[in-house]
């Protein structure tokens, strides 16, 4: 799965690699948590757009907002079939930005947390996917989810599941609308490839939402 991740980037970075118009001051963390409004890119009818979701999955026709806190993550293999997601993944995909994310390792009385990013420390754009929810009392409310893989052989080591990492080339296609086709978006959501991949062990200081520093993401010596 993917409950924790970071994003602290320059807003041209964004802007080059999405083709979206950033602000000078985009939010930046290094520990961002469930229920957080977090940076996502979506394709409306007037182009790309950079906007803030939070992040807790809320179908439209849901009644209330008490699923979103638990909904954070979708398994890519079956979101095509489940009417929770089904219309979003066709619809309503997204790009979540990320300098990486963490992932955390069982042992008998403890876990270890380690932090997962690109080796070339470039940005990574997970897939998500978003949807609008209106209240009874007609507050309006987007919130998104992360589409999640089977783990690579790298990060299996720890966990059997890792966040959809879109490849740069194919930010377009995941963006279209228009591209409902469920083998192409299936063809998508596959595994980064572990040699792109480095995973090393950090502080316990990530497992606090609270703790939101650099060394959240400081490699253990």
């Amino acid at each position: 799965m993917c409950g924790r991740f970071v994003c602290d980037m320059p807003p041209g970075i964004i802007s080059e690699l999405f083709a979206v118009s950033a602000p000078a001051d985009i939010p930046r963390s290094f520990n961002i948590a469930p229920s957080s409004r977090i940076l996502a890119v979506r394709n409306l009818e007037t182009g790309n757009e950079l906007t803030l979701l939070r992040w807790g999955f809320i179908p439209s026709w849901a009644k209330d907002s008490a699923a979103a806190k638990a909904i954070i993550n979708a398994r890519s293999e079956t979101a095509q079939e489940k009417p929770f997601f089904r219309q979003a993944l066709r619809k309503r995909r997204c790009i979540i930005p990320a300098n990486g994310f963490f992932e955390w390792q069982r042992a008998e009385s403890s876990k270890q947390p380690y932090y997962i990013r690109m080796k070339l420390d470039v940005i990574m754009g997970l897939a998500g996917v978003w949807e609008c929810w209106t209240s009874p009392d007609g507050e309006r409310l987007e919130t998104c989810a992360i589409l999640t893989v089977s783990s690579n052989s790298l990060i299996r080591t720890i966990h059997d599941r890792m966040p959809v990492i879109i490849r740069p080339e194919n930010y377009p296609l995941w963006l279209d609308r228009d591209i409902v086709d469920p083998a192409v978006i299936k063809s998508l959501c596959v595994a980064c490839p572990e040699d792109l991949l480095e995973m090393y062990p950090v502080s316990s200081l990530v497992n606090n939402p609270r703790n939101n520093s650099s060394e959240c993401i400081a490699r253990l010596k």
